[in-house]
């Protein structure tokens, strides 16, 4: 029976729990007890969990080892039940403890998506049973990374879903406040596990934070942030194992000042093609990245060498779950139009300096540039943005260039 005070004083609350936050059971029992001690204030709460620990890596090795080239629509039908278990255990805790909470999977929420299996988009959430649940008093409890699309089949938001999941909710909820969870206490100017004298940011803003989670920063899903961007939803990032304040993201940070650099981020999560002696004619690269495209392979830094003898190279990176495809692409269209051969890499490592701050100061490339040479590390590809400038470099040198380049900016 639930304790949850009948008069409704308080905010509604969307809580994310990673997989990290509930990788076992005593983890499990916190995130109970943090959820009921919301609820006990007057809050109107619904928790969204992802799956336990490794478990998503888990069943992941195991479809490989039972088809090393698994249908995406049984990768869905598999992977959607890792939050089911977490969903299911942590609602148990609750109980135990004499609150009312009830999990569902997304499916049953009413997340409804498009028919991308893998990396479905969100189209609407039906919200009615959650708020009747909430109604009643109880803690409602959300599988996320997961939804049903339109053709009535499971799918799943792609890695790192749970996070869309969860500001999505608070989107279509009308939620007052949506706080993130996660094994780390906040955002940090670069990964503290790699640069341990890395500082934790009080606030950011949604590009800075766009910019860092698109460049590799693992924290939070870069389409939740494009979510909570368009909808101005400030999201509260915290650890999950202390009570100590995160980092706010949010439409504008207090600063008078913008710092001109405010994060550093690395990823060795993509590969490099290179298309050999393309014939210089128009319209080889447009039929390349389209083909690239309609296949859903997203395309991140392209360079296309200057043409001396009617043939040029285009070098470009892909993820390295998309890199399979992308070969065979390639191939294809370079055998097509007469070019050499494909070459691919998965020897490197993206490293990129961010900050709105770098929009109105000038020589944060110079700079970037002269602190990864005077420490010999050679820069195989350059992309740049408004607020970001990435560094192909290789994979033996990116946590080398991750802390030098940290240090040069005196982010410590």
């Amino acid at each position: 029976m639930s304790k949850m005070p009948k008069k409704r004083k308080g905010k509604l609350i969307v809580q994310k729990y990673g997989g990290s936050s509930v990788a076992d059971v005593a983890k499990i029992e916190k995130a109970a007890q943090r959820l009921i001690s919301y609820a006990k204030k007057g809050n109107r709460v619904v928790a969204v969990i992802s799956a336990m620990g490794d478990t998503t890596d888990e069943l992941v090795c195991l479809a490989k080892e039972i088809n090393p080239n698994p249908s995406e629509r049984e990768m869905d039908m598999l992977m959607s039940t890792g939050e089911q278990i977490s969903c299911s255990l942590l609602a148990m805790a609750i109980h135990k403890r004499g609150m009312g909470a009830i999990s569902f999977t997304g499916p049953q929420v009413g997340i409804i998506t498009d028919t991308y299996h893998t990396q479905a988009k969100i189209l609407k959430i039906e919200t009615d049973r959650i708020k009747k649940e909430l109604i009643k008093g109880s803690i409602v409890i959300i599988a996320g990374f997961q939804g049903l699309s339109t053709a009535l089949e499971i799918t799943t938001l792609g890695r790192g879903g749970s996070d869309l999941s969860a500001v999505a909710l608070a989107v279509f909820l009308k939620a007052d406040l949506c706080e993130i969870y996660t094994d780390v206490e906040g955002i940090y100017t670069a990964d503290p596990r790699v640069v341990p004298e890395a500082k934790k940011l009080k606030s950011i803003t949604f590009d800075e934070m766009l910019e860092l989670s698109s460049l590799g920063a693992q924290i939070m899903h870069t389409r939740a942030i494009e979510v909570a961007k368009k909808f101005n939803i400030p999201i509260h990032v915290r650890g999950s194992f202390t009570k100590e304040e995160g980092t706010i993201i949010m439409r504008k940070t207090s600063s008078i000042e913008k710092p001109v650099v405010r994060g550093i981020t690395l990823t060795s999560n993509e590969a490099k093609l290179t298309l050999c002696n393309v014939p210089d004619k128009p319209g080889i690269a447009a039929h390349l990245f389209n083909e690239l495209g309609c296949k859903n392979i997203n395309v991140d830094m392209i360079v296309q060498n200057v043409s001396h003898k009617r043939t040029t190279d285009i070098s470009f990176t892909v993820s390295k779950k998309g890199l399979t495809k992308a070969l065979k692409i390639s191939k294809s269209i370079s055998k097509n139009v007469g070019a050499g051969e494909v070459i691919s890499d998965e020897t490197i490592a993206k490293v990129s300096v961010v900050g709105v701050g770098m929009k109105s100061h000038s020589g944060v490339a110079a700079r970037c540039f002269s602190i990864l040479a005077k420490n010999k590390i050679n820069i195989d590809m350059i992309s740049t943005s408004e607020i970001s400038i990435s560094c192909i470099v290789k994979k033996t040198a990116g946590k080398k260039a991750l802390k030098v380049l940290h240090k040069g900016f005196k982010l410590g």
